[in-house]
Formats: structure tokens, sequence, C-alpha cells
């Protein structure tokens, strides 16, 4: 018998809960799930025999290797969203692709369930962007009354210049010629 609690036992769901959560966060877990569910109807319709009381109706193609392929490359590229998330553009487009490969080859992309999940996966993989922790935002003094500058800002002219960091000119402070007009 284990000395766990079931306090304990929960206590360890609800962390592995929140690390799986965490995980899925940083990734396009759900683009990855569609594509990755895409692949098996490809590859199953093609080669399945649908049993209609003594009737077998097979649905074999004469490009069973071809959607096969596809199911199998559909599968892999779900993976991947998810285990290396810097793929997703070329994923999702390759998914994409292969969905629409998959319409004349494989019974309509396994009857447009694999199609349509492929399609959508793909999309969502291609749009995906990662995330940006929150950041605070600096604190602003509060606008002095009457003061004419917008929300309080000041501008100071001896502190900006050529050469300085936050200097948008384009000059250059080496030689103070700017680049767009170089070419002479």
């Amino acid at each position: 018998m284990s000395a766990e609690t079931p306090a304990a036992a929960a206590d360890q769901f609800a962390r592995r809960r929140q690390q799986f959560r965490a995980w899925r966060g940083t990734r396009p877990f759900w683009a990855g799930l569609f594509v990755l569910l895409s692949g098996f109807p490809i590859m199953y319709f093609p080669y399945a025999h649908l049993q209609i009381g003594h009737l077998t109706l097979a649905m074999a193609t004469t490009a069973g290797a071809g959607s096969l392929i596809i199911g199998v490359l559909l599968v892999v590229l779900g993976v991947s969203l998810w285990y290396q998330r810097h793929v997703r553009t070329f994923a999702g487009v390759a998914a994409i692709l292969l969905a629409l490969v998959s319409l004349p080859v494989s019974n309509f992309g396994g009857f447009v369930v694999g199609f349509l999940l492929a399609m959508v996966g793909g999309a969502m993989a291609v749009s995906w962007v990662p995330g940006s922790p929150e950041q605070e935002e600096p604190h602003r003094p509060a606008p002095v009354a009457g003061d004419d500058t917008p929300d309080g800002l000041t501008f100071d002219k001896d502190t900006r210049g050529p050469g300085t960091p936050d200097d948008l000119s384009g000059t250059s402070p080496a030689n103070g010629a700017n680049g767009r007009h170089s070419a002479g």
C-alpha cells in the first residue's frame, strides 16, 4: 500500500496539470493536435473495408500508398509543431498543401474530415505567434495643470541631438551625412 494520501495525489495531479498547461501555452498545441488528427482519416479510409450486412465495401483507391504517405507526413508535422515550434510556418504551409493534395488522392481527403482538420490546423500553425510575457507599464508622472505639453512630457533640447541613443534623424555621428542622400 502507498503512504500517499488522497490530498497529496490531488495536489500532484493539480501540479502536473499546471505544468502541462504551461507547456501547452508556449507552442501551437491546438494546431499540432488538429494536424496530427487529420492524418488518421486520410491514412485509414483508403485501406478500410466497410461491412454492411454480408456486403463488403472496399474503399481502396489506386493511390493507397500516396494516402499513407500523406497521412504519415501530417502526423509527423503535427508532432513537430508540438516539439519544434520554430518550424510552425513551414509545418503549417506543408499541412495546407498536403490537405489540398489529399482531396484527389485519398477519397476526398478522408471524406473531407481529414482535409478540414489539416486546413484548420495548418492555418492555426501559420498564424500562431509566441506570446511575450506581460511587462508592467512604466509609471508616468501626472500632468501639471497649465502645462502645454501632452501627458505632462517635457522636452530638453540640450540632451537630444545626433549621436545620442534616441536620435532618429538618420545622420551618422562620424561624418554628419544622412544615408538617404549619399548616392550623389
